[in-house]
C-alpha cells in the first residue's frame, strides 16, 4: 500500500464517477481519517486522464491528482493500493528561452524536484530529454485571406465505433491554414545560434517534431510547412504547428513577421524549450508496472515517449493494469500483432530509448492488419472479457460488426461470374474481359471504381442488405482491398523468419550503401547498432519491416553473386590446371 504525502501541493481534481466517491478511510476510530483509494493517478495530462478513466471503468475507486501552484493548501496523506505516475515534462523540468533557463514543468508551472529525487533514491535509472512548443499568435492579427485554407473532413469520421457521426457539423468546424518558412527565417535562425542554449544542448530532442532551428540546421535551404491551427472553438489564439522555437522572444517576433500571412502578427506567448527527466523504460514490465517497486506504474513522457496519442495509449494500459493488480488478476498485455500499443510498449520495455520515442506505422511488422477500421475486432473483445473496461453497448456493437463482416465476406466469395458478365453488369469497372477464370464478387470489389453500392446494384440479391450500414459497406471494401496485400505481407514475414539467422557482412557501410533502398533513419540506426543477423536488425526501433526485406534481399543477392564469382574462379582455376597438365603431357 502506498502512502502519498503532500506538504505543499494537494488534490486538484478527481475523476467524477458515482462509485469514486465511495472512498474507504484508514485509521482507527478517533484518529484522523485518511482517504484510501484503489488507484491514485498523479498527473492530469493525456496519460493521466486516460489512466484514471480506464481504472474507473474497471471498477476501481480512483483519484486523479494534478500539479498546480494555485491549489497549494495544507499537507495531507492519501493511501492507495496502486499508483500511476504520469509526470509529463515536470520531473526536474527546465524551461529555456534563448539563453535564459528557469525551473518549470511548463511555462508558469513549477517542476517536480522532490519526486524526481525520490525516484532516483529508489534506484531508478534516470535520463534527460528535451522538447519544445511554438509561440502563440493572436488570431485577429493574421492575414488568412492570402493563405491556403484547409477545410475539415466532410463527412467527419468519429473516433468511436459506437458513434455514427461526430457532435459537430463540418460547416461549423474551424479550418486550418497553411503557410511556409522562407530564406529570411533561415537567416534569423543561423545568425542567432549563439543566443540559443536549447539547440546547443547535447540532450536528445524529438526527431520527428523538431524545432525550426533543428530543421534549418539539418535541412538547409529548404522551405518548411507551418500549419496555423486554432487552439479552440472560443479561443483567440493560433498555434503555428511546425514552428517550435527557443530563440529569445524578440527574435521570435522578428522571425514570425517574415512569414507570409504573419507580416503583422502579434505574438501573445513566446515559444520555449523544456528539458526534463525520464526513466529508462526498460525498468518497467509490459503491463507498465515497475520492476523495482510493486504496484507502481509509469505512463507517458516519463517513459521516454513524445506525443499525445503515445501518452494516452500508455495511460489506458497503466490504468487497466493498476486496477487488475489491486484485484490480484493477471496483467493485460497487448502483443505486437494485436495493436500499435503493443508495439510501442514492447519497443520501450525491451529496447529502451535515448530520444523521444514516437509511434509510426513503419515500426510495425503487421501494419496492414493493424488498421483503424478493425481496431474493434482486435481489442474490444479482449477488453470486455479480461479487464472488463469495455461497456456492454460497445461489446454488442463489435459483436454485430464481426459477425456481419464474416457473413458478408463469405457471401462475396461465393458469387462468381465470368469477367465478360461482370463487365456487362458493372461497365464502370476496369475489368479485363480476357480472363479465363471466373471472378468472385470479392475480387470485383477490389477495383478502385467499385464499392458495395455499385456491386449491390449489379447483384441486388443477396448483397443489398450489406449496404444498409455505411460502416459495414466501407469495411467490406477495405477487407477486399487488403486481401492480396495481407497475403503478400505474410509471405514476407515468413521469408524474414526463415532467414532470421542470416549473417550480415561485418564491413557493410550502411551510410553509403547504394544498392539497397533504406531511409536515412534506418541507415543511422543500423550504422550505430551494427547488428550481426537479419533477426537482430529487425528488432532495432526505426528500422522498418520494408527496410529489413530490402536488406535481406540485398545480402542474399550479394551472397549469390559472390558464390557465382567463386564458382567462376574455381572453373578458371580448373581450366588453367587442365591446360598445364596437357602441356606436360605434350
Amino acid at each position: 500500500m502506498f502512502s502519498l504525502q503532500s506538504r505543499a501541493r494537494r488534490v486538484a481534481g478527481s475523476l467524477i464517477k458515482q462509485h469514486l466517491s465511495l472512498a474507504r478511510f484508514s485509521g482507527e476510530s478517533g484518529a484522523p481519517r485518511s482517504p484510501h483509494f484503489d488507484v491514485v493517478v498523479i498527473g492530469g495530462g493525456h496519460a493521466g486522464t486516460e489512466a484514471a478513466a480506464a481504472a474507473a471503468r474497471c471498477g476501481s475507486r480512483t483519484l486523479l491528482l494534478t500539479h498546480r501552484v494555485d491549489t497549494i493548501v495544507d499537507g495531507s496523506t492519501v493511501y492507495a493500493e496502486s499508483v500511476i505516475l504520469t509526470t509529463g515534462t515536470f520531473l526536474r523540468g527546465m524551461v529555456v528561452i534563448g539563453l535564459e533557463m528557469h525551473p518549470a514543468g511548463r511555462l508558469g508551472d513549477q517542476p517536480s524536484i522532490g519526486l524526481a529525487q525520490t525516484l532516483e533514491k529508489l534506484g531508478f535509472v534516470v535520463g534527460r530529454l528535451k522538447t519544445g512548443t511554438p509561440p502563440r499568435i493572436a488570431k485577429d492579427s493574421i492575414n488568412f485571406n492570402i493563405l491556403n485554407k484547409q477545410m475539415p473532413d466532410n463527412p467527419s469520421i468519429p473516433f468511436s465505433f459506437i458513434n455514427e457521426t461526430v457532435w459537430i457539423k463540418p460547416e461549423d468546424q474551424l479550418p486550418c491554414y497553411l503557410t511556409h518558412t522562407n530564406s529570411r527565417v533561415d537567416e534569423i535562425v543561423l545568425e542567432n545560434l549563439h543566443l540559443n542554449s536549447h539547440v546547443k544542448e547535447t540532450t536528445r530532442g524529438p526527431r520527428y517534431c523538431p524545432s525550426i532551428e533543428s530543421k534549418v540546421l539539418r535541412f538547409p535551404n529548404r522551405v518548411h510547412q507551418v500549419w496555423l491551427e486554432p487552439e479552440g472553438m472560443d479561443s483567440d489564439l493560433i498555434y503555428p504547428q511546425g514552428l517550435s522555437v527557443t530563440l529569445p522572444a524578440e527574435l521570435q517576433e522578428k522571425m514570425i513577421t517574415c512569414i507570409r500571412g504573419l507580416e503583422k502578427a502579434k505574438m501573445i506567448q513566446p515559444g520555449y524549450g523544456v528539458q526534463y527527466d525520464y526513466l529508462d523504460p526498460r525498468q518497467i514490465t509490459p503491463s507498465l508496472e515497475t520492476h523495482l517497486v510493486q504496484r507502481l506504474f509509469f505512463a507517458g513522457q516519463i517513459n521516454g515517449t513524445t506525443g499525445y496519442e503515445e501518452a494516452a495509449a500508455q495511460g489506458v494500459i497503466a490504468g487497466i493494469n493498476a486496477s487488475l493488480r489491486v484485484s490480484r488478476k493477471p496483467p493485460f498485455v497487448i502483443s505486437r500483432t494485436e495493436g500499435y500499443i503493443g508495439v510501442l510498449i514492447d519497443d520501450l520495455t525491451i529496447l529502451g530509448t535515448n530520444e523521444p520515442y514516437r509511434m509510426f506505422t513503419s515500426r510495425v511488422e503487421f501494419r496492414l492488419s493493424l488498421r483503424p477500421d478493425n481496431a474493434d475486432s482486435r481489442l474490444t473483445f479482449r477488453g470486455y472479457k479480461e479487464p472488463g473496461c469495455v461497456s456492454q453497448q460497445r461489446y454488442e456493437r463489435a459483436s454485430w460488426m464481426k459477425s456481419s463482416l464474416e457473413e458478408g465476406i463469405s457471401v462475396l466469395k461465393s458469387i462468381e461470374f465470368s469477367s465478360t458478365k461482370w463487365k456487362k453488369l458493372i461497365p464502370e469497372a476496369s475489368i479485363s474481359i480476357g480472363r479465363s477464370l471466373p471472378l468472385r464478387a470479392l475480387d470485383v470489389l477490389k477495383y478502385e471504381e467499385v464499392d458495395m453500392e455499385l456491386l449491390a446494384k449489379a447483384v441486388p440479391e443477396p448483397l443489398k442488405k450489406y449496404t444498409e450500414c455505411r460502416e459495414l459497406a466501407e469495411r467490406l471494401k477495405i477487407e477486399a482491398t487488403y486481401e492480396s496485400a495481407l497475403f503478400h505481407q505474410q509471405q514476407e514475414i515468413e521469408e524474414v523468419q526463415r532467414d532470421e539467422a542470416l549473417q550480415l557482412p561485418k564491413d557493410l557501410d550502411y551510410l553509403t550503401l547504394r544498392d539497397v533502398s533504406l531511409s536515412q533513419e534506418a541507415r543511422e540506426k543500423l550504422h550505430f547498432s551494427r547488428p550481426q543477423t537479419i533477426g537482430a536488425a529487425s528488432r532495432i526501433p526505426g528500422v522498418t519491416p520494408a527496410a529489413i526485406i530490402n536488406l535481406l534481399r540485398f545480402v542474399k543477392t550479394t551472397q549469390q553473386r559472390q558464390a557465382a564469382m567463386d564458382e567462376l574462379s574455381k572453373t578458371g582455376q580448373f581450366l588453367r590446371e587442365t591446360d598445364k597438365l596437357q602441356e606436360r603431357e605434350l
